[in-house]
Parts: C-alpha cells; structure tokens; sequence
C-alpha cells in the first residue's frame, strides 16, 4: 500500500522519537517502512543503518548503509557509519575507503583519523596505521583509543619508551583503569622494571570474570592467625599455565599450594586440591602476585624449595617444543618421562618447568613475546640455575 506524505512524515516523527528514547527495536520497523516508502531518501536509509548498529544487527545495516553513501556523497556521518559497519563484518578495505572519502570531506576530524589508523592496522599496513593515529592525536592529543593503539604498535617494535609515554598519557584521563595500568605493568615488567611494574601488574585482578579466585580475603602481606592459600588463577588448574606457574611461583612463603593432582605429587609441601574445603585459611593470594606482595625482583628470587620427585637421567633428550630436533638426535616427548631426561630443551611449558625444579640441565625457546616474568635478558635464567633462556 502506498504511504501519503501525511503517513510518511508520521512513521519518521515516531521512529525519531523512539530512537531518541533508546527504544530502537520499536524505531527500526518504522525506519524500514520509511525507507520502503522513500528509496532514494539517503537520510531514510541513514537512519534505518543506525538503527540496525545499535540493535547490532550489522548485516542488515550493510544495505541500506551503503545506498545511504551513495545518496549522501558529501556526508561524513554516511561514510563513517558504514565505515564502523564495514569493519565490524572484517570487510577493512571497504571501510578504508569508505574512511578516505569521509577524511575529504572532513580534513583534520580526529576520530575519522583514528578509525583509519584501525582500519590500516588490520590490513597489516603498520606503517601507515602509525601515522594515522600520529594525525588523530596531532588533532587530539587525549584521544584514548589512539593513545592506546598506538602504544600497542610502538611496543610491538620496541619503542618501549614511546609506547609508556603513550599509556602514561592516557592513563591521565582515566587514571582508574584497570586495563591501561595492565598495559603498563606488562610494558614495565617486559623490561625488567619490576620496581614500577609489579604494582601495576595487580590491577589484572580488577578486571572481572577472567580469573579464578577463592573465596577468601586477598592477602596482601599482612601477619596471618591463620594458615595462607596460593593459587593459580587459571580456571583450568589442570591446564599447562596453571601448572607451570605453581612450579616457577611456588616459593618463598610459608603457605598451603592449591595445585593439580599430579602436582601435589611431586611438591614436598602441604597442597590442596581445588573444591576442597577452606577452613581455617585466613587469607589467600594469587600466585603471579607474591613477586609484588613479597618485593621480589630479579635479582633476589627466593630459590624453588625442593620435590619430592627426584630426577633419575639416563641418555633421554626430553624435547617439549613445537621446533624439529636435529634429524640425528633421538629425543623423548613424553611428558611423564622428564625426570629420566638427562637435558631438556623447550617452550614454556610445565614439563620445561618441572626439569628445571629437578636440576636437569634445561633450555627454554621463549615466544616472540614471552610470559613478562621472565624479564628480558636471556642466557642463564634467575628462576632455575639449571635453565639457559634463548
């Protein structure tokens, strides 16, 4: 049925009003009945793509999108929104240029700037995604995601100073932010600074729901009339990280060590499984928090206390990395098999751990960005004296 002029104009005053209001589940059909109404009306189908963002309906918003920058060619607004569809649908060369034509029509726009930056950066054009974000904060020198994307780059290529100025800058608008003092900690830590790192590496358990934590108050180095839980804070206590940090972090304290099965095996300590009852624990602290809570650095690491697992070496070479052994070596990937190893060469994983706590001699073949607790140095590790790092 054809719509009046009369009709049309009411259908948008609603749908206006109701967008307006929040309420764009109710908006989006009457912007659909406009736009049916309207074809060629860029403004009709602007808003019906609005509408269908916010109700995160991108797929359907791509249409009427890309028929509203068709219509609207000399407005901005156009291009962006189908710019932020675009990109939400992985199509970046699309939103790039739909970016390029929107960064014309309005030179000098921060957020065009940014979005560009983003765009560039996920078609691995680095280069050209650092100097995007360079003009978004020439023109806005506080803007928070470019400040943080751009840390995020110059940290990949080493400008580890840059990439602090960066978060510091942000960190001046949202000083709380648990994640951006995440973000520098990492960066800190990654360097060696664990005077100014560690502190900010604690902010990771302000983010909710990422890590397993007891229910118990959080111990933060304070004389306990109770006994002490550490604990890994992987969801998954059976899980290689979660091993492997009880075997490196494990130390120093007078505490009980909630660990995997197999693990409370071999540490000569109290242990405790996870679910089991906590009575009489006063206190509990993550394990990747004690360098913080006992003012560890690198330089002075409580040595690992002893196991009850000793290592027993005949002429295995245990080999626990995804690289190939050289074609002449007869090697030994069974995990259950470390301690017969009399050398021992892998990633960071819990069996590498395990060798290194039995004294066996141990190279570890760090990630191109490795766990920041093992600091930046290779060669001899201060974690195990048994242990090259490369």
């Amino acid at each position: 049925m054809t719509l009046s002029d009369l009709q049309i104009q009411t259908l948008a005053r609603d749908a206006l009003q109701r967008a307006a209001a929040g309420d764009f589940a109710a908006a989006e059909p009457l912007f659909a009945q406009v736009a049916d109404a309207r074809p060629n009306s860029g403004q009709a189908l602007h808003l019906l793509g609005q509408a269908r963002l916010k109700l995160g309906r991108f797929a359907d918003a791509r249409e009427p999108l890309e028929r509203a920058a068709k219509f609207l060619p000399r407005d901005p607004a156009a291009q962006v929104n189908l710019a932020g569809c675009l990109t939400v649908l992985g199509e970046h060369a699309a939103a790039l240029v739909a970016l390029e034509r929107a960064a014309r029509l309005k030179p000098g726009d921060a957020v065009i700037a940014h979005n560009r930056g983003r765009s560039l950066e996920a078609l691995g054009c680095l280069e050209e995604a650092e100097r995007a974000y360079d003009e978004a904060l020439a023109d806005d020198h506080r803007l928070l995601p470019s400040l943080t994307a751009r840390a995020g780059l110059l940290a990949a290529r080493g400008d580890w100073m840059g990439a602090l100025a960066d978060l510091d800058m942000a960190l001046t608008s949202r000083p709380d932010d648990a994640s951006l003092r995440l973000r520098r900690g990492e960066l800190l830590l990654r360097q060696g600074d664990w005077l100014r790192g560690l502190g900010d590496y604690e902010a990771r358990l302000e983010i909710p729901g990422e890590r397993y934590a007891p229910n118990l108050p959080r111990w933060q180095g304070e004389p306990l009339a109770g006994r002490l839980l550490i604990y890994p804070e992987q969801h998954d206590i059976e899980s290689d990280a979660a091993i492997r940090d009880a075997l490196m972090l494990a130390r120093g304290v007078d505490a009980v060590v909630q660990c995997a099965d197999k693990l409370a095996e071999w540490l000569d300590g109290p242990t405790i499984r996870r679910g089991e009852p906590l009575e009489g624990f006063a206190a509990a602290a993550p394990l990747r928090s004690l360098p913080h809570l006992l003012g560890w650095t690198l330089e002075t690491l409580p040595p690992p206390p002893p196991l009850r697992l000793k290592a027993t070496p005949d002429q295995r070479v245990g080999w626990f990395t995804s690289a190939e052994p050289p074609p002449d070596l007869q090697v030994e990937r069974d995990q259950a098999l470390v301690a017969r190893c009399s050398t021992v060469v892998g990633d960071d994983v819990w069996p590498v751990h395990l060798a290194a706590r039995l004294g066996i001699p141990t190279r570890v073949i760090l990630a191109s960005t490795p766990d920041i607790l093992w600091g930046p140095g290779t060669g001899r590790s201060p974690w195990y004296s048994s242990v090259e790092v490369c």
